[in-house]
């Protein structure tokens, strides 16, 4: 028997979102890992409210991701994951989703009139903002990127053109897997430079050209056999990816492969449950975007001159692929 008690907790977690995105807000996980561990030391070095920073530190504790002893905070093993200074770091991600924060309290506006009438993309607000959803991306796809490229055989195609590919996760991940393929990076020109610098970190910047362009008014790349669109359509309403994927059929060299990799929705569109939510954030954040079913995908496809759509990986969390032709 399912107790109130149980439905209060999803009603108050909002609370713990809160608390710990403006730990993250704050830096304050970063801080500590570098030695400043009291309240009085961290609110003297940011000018903060003591009273009111300890509460903050406190609640975290309660949450372990901190741990307190004599007015003295360390990071837990689960707060180090907040940590610039992590190899692992979530931060990025945490950032982001409190760029959330606002569209997701415009939730009823959006349900009652279609959309959020305030919403505004990441890319748009501030380069703080830009720069936390590029790295947010990099968090969500730095370990699924390795596995994906490991589960594919991509040696029979030889140019990448990663559209919208931020700051180069997929295509390093990709290039690392296969040593003969070569890549072309497509975004935003604000967005380049971050590419630039992973790639010269991964040491494959001499097998990667980048493009700076905007996927919505400019044409893409010409000349490579397989396209990635990854976590992109999401993002689009129905006729934004169509036309999309339009451009990418004339970019394509012939008998060319798109990859779509996404939430692929069932036709309840209950499952995955991770799509669904996210259809949610899609519909505070963005103007029409949703998760798509593979019936809506492969109309799409077929009506840009795609053939042979098929789903060949099914998952959870974005990690469905879809793939078509572009006939020879």
């Amino acid at each position: 028997m399912t107790h109130p008690k149980i439905v209060m907790e999803k009603v108050t977690g909002f609370m713990q979102s809160r608390i710990i995105m403006t730990g993250a807000e704050l830096d304050l996980f970063t801080q500590i890992q570098r030695g400043t561990d009291t309240a009085e030391g961290l609110a003297g070095k940011n000018s903060r409210d003591i009273r009111a920073l300890t509460r903050l530190l406190d609640a975290l504790t309660v949450y372990g991701l901190l741990a307190k002893e004599n007015s003295r905070y360390r990071l837990t093993p689960a707060g180090g994951f907040l940590s610039a200074d992590h190899p692992e770091s979530v931060l990025p991600m945490a950032l982001h989703m409190n760029e959330l924060w606002e569209n997701w309290g415009r939730l009823t506006d959006a349900v009652m009139l279609g959309k959020n009438p305030d919403w505004a993309l990441p890319s748009l607000k501030s380069e703080k903002s830009r720069n936390a959803f590029i790295g947010a991306m990099h968090v969500v796809g730095r370990r699924l990127s390795q596995q994906i490229a490991g589960e594919l055989d991509l040696s029979p195609y030889h140019k990448l053109l990663d559209i919208g590919g931020a700051s180069g996760t997929y295509t390093i991940a990709f290039l690392e897997k296969n040593p003969k393929m070569k890549a072309v990076i497509f975004d935003l020109k604000s967005v380049i430079p971050l590419a630039e610098t992973r790639l010269k970190k991964a040491g494959i910047a001499n097998r990667v050209e980048l493009a700076g362009g905007d996927f919505y008014t400019d044409e893409l790349p010409m000349g490579c056999d397989l396209a990635l669109l990854s976590a992109i359509i999401h993002q689009n309403n129905p006729g934004q990816n169509l036309i999309l994927c339009q451009k990418i059929h004339k970019a394509l060299l012939p008998g060319g492969t798109i990859m779509i990799r996404d939430h692929i929705m069932d036709e309840s569109r209950t499952q995955p449950s991770g799509g669904a939510i996210f259809a949610i954030n899609m519909l505070v954040a963005t103007d029409g975007g949703d998760t798509y079913t593979l019936r809506e995908v492969t109309e799409t496809l077929e009506q840009a001159g795609f053939e042979d759509v098929r789903q060949i990986r099914r998952g959870e969390h974005m990690d469905c692929i879809i793939t078509a032709r572009k006939p020879v």
